[in-house]
């Protein structure tokens, strides 16, 4: 099925938290299983990796979408935040209503996965979902998986999906930068390379990650949830690897679009400062699947994943993996 470029416009949104409430409303109470895994990358590196479903695996295998962390944090203060009273902002959760076995992941040197000397760049990203994918498939019998990307995630997505074609099904690309060009993040970011090169981490604090938030444009995510992420990302450290960081600063593009053949959307927010238009578009045009799409969320910004916009980033993608 072929997906042109699309521009959501802002009388297009009226109604997406209904329609998606509407749709998901039976679903709501279906109890949501959980479970969490170990998987060993190299002697001493152990990964940790999160799964839910609606209901406990057996019978017909569900189909499988992995969503992948950026810089900053981890997996689950990302796609699996919990905020007593809301049950609107756990990406796992609604993606498990929707159908899916839902999967993420700590990267090597992030949440509960092994802190090491490393910087955990992009290369070490592929061969972690080499690591996690491998246990996907033995877990759920499904060759290929879905997957869905956030910023320096979308670069781990791309780059896995060169790597292993066969193993992945469509691409969602959030927040993604192809060769860093006009972007003013990344110009601002490039001012501590030396840093980066010489740092395998950099420290993150409070102010740091709520800046996330922020940076593009203030008052397009929620307060009550920038706290919450906060308070469940910082009791894994004030530090991170630097390793993403470094390579979107120097060494772009790591992801080369006639390499990924998968079928793509790449979906940004209106303000967001990590990528150029002319960047986005360069890439997307270069991409041989003609099953390709590119939409930008309006009063949207740098994350679409918790952000006041998330129901028309969430309704755009569930249509993308429906296919």
């Amino acid at each position: 099925m072929l997906h042109r470029r699309t521009l959501l416009q802002g009388a297009a949104l009226g109604g997406l938290a209904s329609s998606l409430d509407s749709q998901g409303a039976k679903a709501e109470e279906a109890a949501i299983w959980s479970a969490e895994y170990s998987a060993t990358k190299a002697p001493g590196v152990e990964l940790a990796i999160y799964r839910k479903r609606v209901g406990p695996p057996g019978g017909k295998p569900l189909p499988v979408l992995f969503f992948v962390h950026g810089s900053s944090a981890s997996g689950r203060p990302t796609y699996d935040l919990t905020i007593p009273g809301r049950d609107d902002i756990s990406l796992m959760n609604v993606a498990a209503r929707w159908g899916y076995d839902v999967w993420t992941m700590d990267h090597e040197g992030y949440g509960k996965s092994t802190r090491t000397s490393g910087n955990s760049d992009i290369a070490s990203g592929v061969a972690d979902l080499i690591v996690a994918g491998d246990l996907v498939r033995r877990e759920t019998g499904q060759e290929r998986m879905h997957m869905m990307g956030e910023s320096s995630g979308a670069l781990r997505v791309g780059a896995y999906a060169m790597a292993r074609p066969d193993r992945v099904g469509r691409l969602v690309l959030q927040a993604f930068t192809y060769t860093g060009q006009g972007s003013g993040t990344l110009s601002k970011r490039a001012e501590q390379a030396e840093y980066f090169r010489t740092h395998n981490r950099r420290p993150r604090d409070a102010g740091m990650l709520g800046s996330i938030f922020t940076r593009d444009k203030p008052d397009t995510t929620d307060q009550d949830v920038i706290d919450a992420f906060v308070k469940a990302e910082l009791p894994f450290g004030d530090s991170v690897p630097a390793g993403t960081y470094l390579d979107m600063t120097v060494n772009l593009p790591v992801v080369h679009p006639d390499r990924v053949t998968a079928p793509v959307l790449m979906i940004s927010g209106q303000y967001d400062g990590i990528a150029s238009m002319d960047d986005i578009c360069d890439f997307f045009k270069k991409l041989p699947n003609g099953d390709k799409q590119l939409t930008i969320i309006p009063g949207a910004a740098h994350t679409l994943v918790s952000s006041k916009q998330r129901f028309a980033f969430w309704r755009v993608m569930k249509s993308w993996l429906e296919g």
